[in-house]
């Protein structure tokens, strides 16, 4: 089985997937899975995509590079998206619509097209890759990815805190007189 028989076998048992056949329509987001986490793209049609790439790296050298999650500048670039998936696998998840109402085609393209090129601020939690293409496709930015990091950075916060009253706690039961 070739690499695109996988892709499309593994979106076609995602029922959440809008497009079961795994073939990217324009204005469809990508999922792209990197050893460490999920890049995301729009595809814009004949093979391309548009997606956020680190300002100094080649496209080529970006594509697989963990240092794009720590940046804090990226540049819209337009890539083909065998070129940028590489190894990588991918499937179309178009999993907000069911939730968020998808603009007109035309709209995504265009809106896509005029940013090509640009320099845009990259978050990892507040405008990161996903936020950045369901901006264009729903035109408000969204990411379960973001939201779930910041609850685990809530979580640990809090445990860490709660460690910490519990060992002021202590220090102070063991420092008193008996």
């Amino acid at each position: 089985m070739d690499k695109q028989q996988q892709t499309s076998t593994m979106a076609s048992n995602d029922p959440d997937l809008s497009d079961p056949s795994g073939d990217p329509q324009p204005g469809d987001l990508i999922e792209i899975f990197r050893p460490a986490y999920q890049h995301w793209a729009l595809y814009l049609g004949d093979g391309y995509i548009i997606n956020l790439t680190p300002v100094d790296e080649s496209p080529a050298a970006a594509m697989s590079s963990v240092k794009s999650v720590f940046s804090r500048k990226a540049v819209v670039r337009m890539q083909l998206l065998k070129e940028v998936v590489g190894s990588d696998s991918y499937r179309v998840n178009n999993k907000y619509d069911h939730n968020h109402t998808p603009l007109p085609i035309s709209e995504i393209i265009q809106r896509s097209q005029v940013l090509i090129g640009q320099e845009v601020s990259y978050d990892l939690l507040g405008s990161n890759c996903e936020h950045f293409v369901t901006l264009l496709r729903y035109g408000e930015g969204v990411s379960e990815q973001a939201t779930r990091a910041i609850g685990a950075i809530s979580l640990v916060t809090a445990a860490a805190s709660a460690f910490s009253v519990l060992g002021l706690i202590n220090t102070r039961s063991r420092n008193r007189p008996f």
